[in-house]
């Protein structure tokens, strides 16, 4: 009897481990994907269903389409284009040296792509998740229309960003160059704001609800890169 007690709790004990490690390794955090986008460039919308996709299918990234403003002159007012996403894009294009252009995939701010080109996307999100760099933990909690976000101790110095986001919106596009189309978008950027700046220590800020029905929370590095992320 007390060599079959102590079989049993050796399995017992042996699943705990295994139930306590399991989660931890699914913790890690997602590769940012942000695509910069508009609904008046008809090359658009083929890179917004594979954001679709990612949102729906994968959950090891975290997308985020960003309408720009500069297509917003040429026949259709994109109804969630924002100055923001203008400018975010104008400094990866000045670091990547490709300017700015639609549609446009860059993946954890290290690397631009035509956001519509599966084959080069695939590859360069899974060489990311492989060698993404997380300096320091990130968490984000609600209560109520407050915001809690944390993060932890760690090597470096970094900007804390809040975004927030719509889940979903489907827009009838009355003219342009995608005119009398129908077009879903997921993960819609609304709101983009630097919460302050991480310099290794533990931080800790309440901050109200942005703009959006959805929250994250972006740790870049003074290059740009994604070094930390959280969303709700």
């Amino acid at each position: 009897m007390t060599v079959r007690l102590a079989s049993l709790l050796g399995t017992s004990l042996f699943a705990a481990l295994t139930m306590s490690v399991t989660p931890a390794a699914a913790a890690e955090r997602p590769v940012v994907i942000e695509l910069f986008t508009s609904q008046g460039c008809s090359s658009c919308p083929p890179a917004n269903a594979y954001l679709n996709e990612m949102v729906r299918q994968r959950r090891d990234v975290l997308p985020l389409a960003f309408h720009v403003t500069y297509w917003d002159r040429l026949g259709w007012k994109d109804p969630f284009s924002l100055p923001a996403a203008t400018d975010r894009q104008a400094r990866y294009g000045s670091r990547f040296g490709d300017g700015s252009y639609t549609p446009e995939i860059v993946i954890d701010g290290v690397s631009g792509h035509v956001g519509s080109n599966r084959a080069e996307v695939g590859p360069a999100i899974d060489r990311a998740r492989r060698a993404s760099a997380t300096v320091a933990s990130v968490k984000l909690s609600r209560s109520g229309d407050k915001l809690t976000v944390e993060v932890g101790a760690g090597e470096g110095r970094g900007r804390v960003l809040l975004v927030g986001f719509d889940r979903r919106h489907e827009t009838a596009i009355g003219r342009g160059e995608n005119g009398g189309r129908t077009l879903e978008e997921l993960n819609v950027v609304r709101s983009v704001r630097a919460l302050g700046n991480w310099s290794g220590t533990s931080l800790r800020l309440n901050e109200p609800m942005p703009d959006g029905e959805d929250v994250a929370v972006l740790l870049e590095a003074p290059d740009g890169r994604i070094v930390g992320a959280a969303r709700l």
